[in-house]
């Protein structure tokens, strides 16, 4: 077993690596979606969203294949989740000039799918528990292919609803040359590669730490890898913010999280088949995520604004989900 400084430096390295992608992945989006004439809003909710989850998708496949740890991948997913929606409104809140504006498309539409996309999550959790037991392991169950394919479905929906306000809107192009066009391509795909060298390391890392300090593995994936693959979010959601761009800030925060809830996770049942995963464990983690949701949508909605008192209230919940997990990792409480 590797050492912890050895293992807390690979961390350190893979989250360098996810940064540096996340920058070229940040880059080529915007491009891009200037040049498809992608409306601000689709633009954050699809194009940066899916881009700036390759961490977390990369986490649960790699999670789950290579280590059998699914449930470290649902920590990531979770963990990374809660920070999208506490931590980056809060901080693209705080950076910008005033306080950041949500707007009624993001309200109603975005933040409602989303919390529809939390609820079918936690359904799929019980599903698997209750027609898909594992015989004398608690609330444990299954989580089969066919439950897994129907929050993909699900998505298929989002993406159709996009799709229809991409051929409502006329949003003005930016037209590029072939040759410029592949680079930009490159860039993105290039971004994307290095986002998932660098969750390699975060997720060997977790395991190790895990390992090392006798604590579940999912402990670190909810907090340390969580933060590190939530990176590529936070980048474009504070850039937008900076240049007063609320719709791709907070669309992309939500739209990250639909994705890391409705492909993300079922991504890794699909391809290992058959994955088991711990309801006790799950309904705490999906609790405070359901109540982390209903801060941001009842903050979002006073005013269609995000102020900075609101802000900073967010702030102080994510510092009270962490202390919480790390009572759980010392044995202080035992409610995971």
């Amino acid at each position: 077993m590797a050492s912890v400084p050895l293992l807390l430096g690979l961390g350190l390295v893979g989250t360098i690596v996810v940064w540096i992608g996340s920058s070229g992945l940040e880059r080529g989006s915007g491009v891009l979606a200037r040049h498809y004439g992608l409306p601000r809003l689709v633009q954050g909710a699809i194009l940066a969203a899916v881009g700036s989850s390759a961490p977390e998708i990369a986490s649960t496949i790699i999670a789950t294949l290579r280590y059998g740890e699914f449930e470290l991948g649902v920590g990531v997913i979770v963990g990374s989740a809660v920070f999208n929606i506490l931590v980056i409104p809060a901080l693209s809140a705080l950076l910008a000039d005033g306080p950041l504006d949500t707007g009624r498309d993001v309200v109603y539409k975005e933040a409602q799918f989303y919390m529809l996309s939390v609820a079918a999550l936690f359904l799929i959790f019980a599903l698997a528990v209750i027609y898909y037991p594992i015989e004398g392991a608690g609330l444990r169950g299954n989580v089969t292919r066919p439950l897994a394919l129907s929050l993909l479905l699900l998505y298929a929906l989002y993406v159709f609803v996009q799709y229809l306000d991409v051929s409502d809107a006329n949003a003005p192009s930016t037209t590029l040359d072939r040759r410029s066009l592949l680079v930009e391509w490159g860039v993105m795909l290039g971004g994307v590669a290095l986002i998932i060298v660098g969750v390699e390391a975060l997720v060997f890392s977790a395991i190790g730490l895990g390992d090392a300090f006798g604590t579940p593995s999912f402990l670190w994936g909810l907090t340390v890898v969580a933060a590190a693959t939530s990176l590529p979010d936070a980048l474009i959601s504070v850039a937008a913010a900076r240049i007063d761009e609320p719709a791709v800030s907070l669309g992309n925060v939500l739209g990250s999280n639909v994705f890391d809830l409705l492909v993300a996770i079922p991504a890794g049942v699909i391809l290992a088949g058959a994955t088991p995963v711990s309801f006790t464990a799950a309904v705490p983690m999906m609790a405070f995520l359901v109540v982390a949701t209903i801060i941001l949508f009842a903050f979002a909605r006073t005013g269609m604004e995000i102020s900075n008192h609101e802000a900073g209230t967010m702030l102080v919940l994510y510092g009270a989900f962490v202390g919480w997990l790390l009572l759980e990792s010392i044995g202080a409480v035992d409610v995971i």
